[in-house]
């Protein structure tokens, strides 16, 4: 019997990395770029929100909300849209990217798939960096965000060394060598990325990314659903075989990334300068404007969560205090994402309220007169 647990165990852990046949749609980009992405929903003429999702590292457009039901999306008016990021998948590359590009890509996929109203963003994990990215560099055309497990810069610089250390502890230290080599030496990950996800072999997620798991995640990543699911994903992240794209992603998290995430504070700005102004100022009230991103920023935060600590968590609500925490005592990383349809309920209700189903279709209504109830006047 052992011996047969064993053998499976060896079987899986070869089994080879297959490539799939083109599958998404595209937009091209003002750079002459073309940007793979994934629709899910109710179609564009009767969207109520449009939700756009920036995948994690090692995922693509397949990953959107994993296990999503469609008749939930259609009852609460949902148009999801997710896309590869540039290099994943089947987007090109963009060699020299920042998040201030990644921001503007996501504004130019609205624009292109004809959605010129607000819409709301939603990153898991390091996917939030590009939701982060939007709130900062496109605000006016982002409604909220949905972040679940969102990381922050490790490097961060307006952590204090206490709650730098809280949010290190946690981790494996082979993870805090990637992150020492995504920051010095990028180059070296060439090799660990070779040996890993881009052998041609499946593994589990957490030993190619040197990820710790907590209890429940390890319970999920076990069933045979959710791997199958994550394998195909893998396959579809790596499908161009390049391992650019993943270094770019991995010096990016480490980087400066243009902006604190303090900035998206909503602060008061008032403009106070010459004397005319000053002179002003004494007799009526000083011009003020709102500066930081002014819809709600929801985060839900596994308790349990081993990959991004609830110490990430808690640095993000002190800097961004008018931003929503929702703590999950039992949950994981990936336990309130993955294929739960009630914690799927959960979030569309906070962010959108009650389910009012998609927008009605307008009714062309024909003004030509028919032959016989025509007048004369």
């Amino acid at each position: 019997m052992n011996f047969s647990t064993e053998h499976d165990s060896l079987v899986r852990s070869v089994k080879k990395v297959q490539i799939h046949p083109p599958s998404a749609s595209h937009v091209l980009l003002p750079d002459g770029r073309r940007l793979a992405y994934h629709e899910q929903g109710v179609p564009a003429e009767r969207t109520r929100f449009l939700l756009i999702a920036p995948h994690s590292f090692l995922s693509s457009r397949l990953a959107g909300i994993p296990g999503i039901k469609i008749s939930l999306l259609e009852e609460f008016g949902i148009r999801l849209v997710t896309y590869d990021l540039p290099g994943f998948g089947e987007s090109d590359p963009h060699p020299g990217r920042d998040l201030n590009s990644s921001a503007l890509d996501i504004l130019y996929l609205a624009n292109g798939i004809g959605f010129d109203d607000k819409f709301w963003v939603l990153g898991h994990s390091s996917g939030a960096m590009h939701a982060w990215a939007s709130l900062r560099y496109i605000p006016d055309r982002v409604a909220g965000a949905a972040m679940v497990a969102p990381i922050i810069n490790p490097y961060e610089p307006g952590m204090t060394k206490e709650e730098r250390k809280k949010i290190w502890e946690p981790w494996v230290l082979r993870r805090k060598v990637m992150y020492f080599l995504a920051r010095r030496f990028p180059k070296f990950l060439s090799s660990f990325y070779r040996r890993s996800f881009l052998s041609g072999k499946h593994d589990r997620i957490d030993r190619w990314l040197s990820l710790s798991l907590g209890k429940k995640d390890e319970i999920l990543i076990e069933d045979p659903k959710i791997e199958e699911y994550l394998q195909r994903d893998v396959e579809e992240s790596i499908r161009q075989g390049s391992i650019k794209p993943f270094i770019e992603e991995a010096v990016l998290q480490v980087s400066e990334w243009g902006f604190s995430l303090s900035d998206l504070q909503v602060q008061k700005q008032c403009q106070q300068r010459g004397f005319l102004r000053l002179f002003r100022s004494m007799y009526s009230e000083a011009e003020c404007v709102l500066t930081g991103f002014l819809g709600q920023i929801h985060i839900w935060q596994g308790m349990g969560d081993m990959i991004v600590p609830p110490t990430v968590t808690d640095y993000i609500a002190r800097v961004l205090p008018g931003a929503y925490v929702h703590k999950l005592p039992s949950e994981g990383h990936f336990s309130y994402l993955y294929f739960c349809d009630e914690c799927h309920i959960q979030i569309f209700t906070t962010l959108f309220g009650s389910p009012q189903g998609p927008v009605e279709k307008k009714v062309a209504t024909d003004t030509t007169p028919s032959e016989g109830n025509s007048e004369e006047i």
